[in-house]
């Protein structure tokens, strides 16, 4: 990627942050310590700047890639399918335009803070209305700050999309420690729990005394340490994948038996999808939280990494693999590529995996919070936390809803529907 300017004054950085604005240009150099702040609380703003070189590399990879046979089946029993990664490939290589996504990333202000000795990049959107509610959205794996932009609009400028000034929001999105633009962990600790606590400060350093968290896969791993640990600012979480399943459920489960007995409609749907995800789905998870290091393959292969991403989770390959079958989705094969060129151009497969690594916390099992909690239920999630679940789960549930579309990538799949889902959550807060 491009070089860091670092000639900015601090009155012009100042200046920039108040006005939004993103003066800087970043390289593979995200991890140095700000030479002027020494892991102050200095802001500085933030923009994207690949290198013409680094595209062109990226093109040559992708035209020089050596492929395997096709697989010996007729279904996705054997993974990530010929078909779908050569379609991904000629797109990628012929028609995808990283500038696009680089420009709609820069036409947002972004930022760079250091937090416990990392830099840890963010976008940061002010809502114009008054009394804006803020809120710290959290992405998780294989997603990125790409998986929320299109909320961001709707969220800040209510007004412009459908909804009314008592609906706004001030709009944080970090990125993950590893991933995209936020610094890579030279030593070991940075777990959700430590992520969380950096989250916590980032919003008391933006000024925030009063705010809301939400989060997906990783995200709310991370947003449900920061609901555990109560900062004094944070009044009430939202999540698209809670951690919700019963003790019985989760023996069931790890032991390879048939569903206990006794559950309801919703509770064996929840069933079957977690059923399948862990005799079929939990290969990524389980290389990724053994041996990460051992995936040098997404740092060296662009069509590694892209395969690597998506075969996460069934219902979100398939419908990619429609995508680029032709089909007309929530996601665009520019969405999709953008996020992994993400991944690619700044050698984020290897070290966004550590974070399996590093986190000994039981993923699908309730943790305990105690803070008001907002729960959507997606219909093509990992599973559809089923009500009874999720109320036992989250003692003060303020809010839940079963849609009837959408899978993991909810905010990005679905845009419209994730954003009635937060201003339905938390509407009776804003006059608390």
């Amino acid at each position: 990627m491009g070089s860091i300017s670092m000639n900015t004054s601090r009155r012009e950085v100042l200046a920039a942050t108040v006005a939004g604005g993103a003066a800087l240009l970043v390289s593979s150099a995200l991890a140095e310590a700000d030479p002027a702040g020494g892991g102050s609380s200095v802001i500085r703003p933030f923009h994207v700047n690949v290198a013409e070189a680094d595209l062109a590399d990226l093109r040559r990879r992708l035209k020089a890639t050596r492929w395997p046979e096709r697989e010996t089946v007729n279904d996705t029993t054997q993974g990530v399918r010929l078909a779908t990664i050569q379609a991904l490939a000629r797109y990628w290589t012929d028609e995808h335009d990283w500038r696009k996504i680089e420009a709609r990333l820069n036409g947002l202000p972004q930022f760079i803070t250091q937090i416990d000795g990392l830099d840890i990049h963010f976008i940061h959107v002010r809502s114009k209305h008054a009394n804006a509610l803020p809120i710290i959205v959290t992405h998780g794996w294989p997603g990125s700050v790409i998986e929320q932009l299109k909320i961001v609009g709707p969220l800040t400028d209510p007004t412009a999309h459908g909804g009314s000034p008592a609906d706004a929001f001030d709009v944080v999105i970090p990125s993950l420690p590893g991933h995209g633009f936020s610094g890579k962990p030279t030593a070991t600790g940075w777990d959700p729990i430590r992520i969380a606590r950096a989250w916590s400060v980032l919003m008391t350093r933006l000024g925030y005394t009063r705010y809301l968290a939400q989060g997906g896969d990783w995200g709310n791993a991370v947003t449900e340490q920061m609901a555990l640990q109560t900062p004094p600012g944070l009044i009430a979480i939202h999540t698209n994948m809670p951690a919700t399943l019963p003790d019985d459920v989760s023996k069931a489960l790890a032991d390879g038996g048939g569903a206990p007995a006794g559950l309801s409609a919703d509770e064996r749907y929840a069933w079957d999808q977690l059923d399948s995800f862990w005799k079929h789905g939990l290969g990524y998870s389980q290389e990724m939280g053994n041996k990460p290091q051992t995936l040098y393959a997404l740092a060296d292969s662009p069509l590694g990494l892209a395969a690597w991403m998506l075969d996460h989770d069934a219902r979100s390959y398939d419908l990619i693999a429609r995508v680029f079958d032709g089909k007309t989705e929530g996601l665009t094969k520019q969405d999709i590529v953008d996020n992994i060129a993400l991944y690619w151009l700044t050698n984020t497969g290897v070290s966004s995996a550590r974070l399996y690594w590093e986190s000994k916390l039981p993923f699908f099992a309730p943790k305990g919070v105690a803070l008001p909690t907002a729960v959507s239920a997606f219909p093509d999630e990992i599973y559809t936390a089923p009500r009874s679940w999720t109320e036992n789960a989250y003692p003060k549930l303020i809010y839940y809803n079963r849609l009837s579309k959408g899978g993991h990538f909810a905010a990005w799949e679905q845009p419209a529907a994730f954003t009635d889902e937060l201003r339905a959550a938390f509407r009776p807060l804003r006059s608390a």
